[in-house]
């Protein structure tokens, strides 16, 4: 009878700590560093393999990406076969630089997804105000699998020259989020936003946000920055890369990461992948 009793003890425990693990969330972003020769010995052929194991180790949930070009894409998509994947590229399907989001195919079921420029026309491939280049706003609406939690995920990455191009996108991104949002779902918005903390872009975000590194409940970990530039030798102080997460949404963030992971004294990326942990 004690023996019985152990072992039903035992089975209740590993149900409730499997109940548990299952409400856990992780989500990333990432700024990837386009594939471009002139990096030399940080070339994307140098470091792909290590940056597509440190998404292995950390196994987010769901990343997005910035400034991936579509070989880099794929081979993402073939380091990682355990993630979906969607995104269109700023200069149309499978052309240009692209915020892909990546999700764990065994765990979300997408529900929907879209792409759309951050321009005076955001239906077609087009150039805003006054960017350097075309910008993309990727987003897509998970569900849960076991759960049934039901959530939307924006993945987004500014112009780096344009200071009315980042303000303008950034409202024309908190605008649609308005107008599909009906059922109030929590929101994350996430990507490289070329922006520092107190620019009027970024007080935009947080009227309606929250900054998920603001609201963890354990101290956050990591560098203050997000941009490495490469260099390795310099402390890592500017932060442009950030995870939102919208007001009330009843969720709670219970940490906040910059990763500054490297190898042979080289990072896998010019940016600090971003990763958060929602209980």
């Amino acid at each position: 009878m004690k023996k019985r009793n152990i072992v039903i003890i035992v089975l209740v425990l590993l149900l409730v700590s499997n109940s548990f693990y299952g409400q856990n969330l992780k989500i990333m972003t990432y700024n990837i560093r386009l594939d471009v020769a002139s990096d030399g010995e940080n070339a994307w052929s140098n470091r792909k393999d290590f940056f597509t194991s440190q998404i292995q180790f950390y196994s987010p949930d769901i990343f997005g990406v910035q400034e991936a070009l579509p070989n880099q894409v794929a081979d993402i998509a073939t380091a990682l076969p355990e993630y979906n994947k969607f995104g269109i590229g700023r200069e149309s399907e499978g052309k240009g630089e692209a915020c892909t989001i990546y999700y764990k195919k065994n765990r979300f079921q997408l529900q929907e997804s879209n792409t759309f420029w951050l321009s005076e026309t955001p239906t077609v491939v087009s150039k805003g105000w006054d960017a350097a280049c075309n910008r993309v706003c990727t987003y897509g609406l998970f569900k849960d699998i076991k759960s049934k939690k039901i959530f939307w995920v924006f993945n987004v990455h500014l112009d780096h020259m344009g200071n009315e191009a980042r303000v303008k996108g950034v409202q024309l991104i908190l605008s649609k989020i308005k107008e599909i949002n009906l059922k109030k779902y929590p929101v994350f918005l996430m990507g490289d936003f070329n922006s520092e903390p107190d620019t009027p872009q970024i007080v935009e975000i947080k009227k309606a946000m929250d900054d998920t590194r603001a609201v963890s409940k354990e101290k956050p970990f990591g560098p203050s920055g997000t941009f490495n530039g490469f260099q390795y030798e310099k402390p890592v102080t500017l932060l442009i890369d950030y995870i939102f997460v919208s007001k009330n949404s009843g969720l709670k963030i219970q940490k906040h990461a910059v990763l500054s992971d490297s190898k042979d004294l080289k990072y896998p990326s010019d940016h600090l992948p971003v990763l958060i942990e929602i209980d």
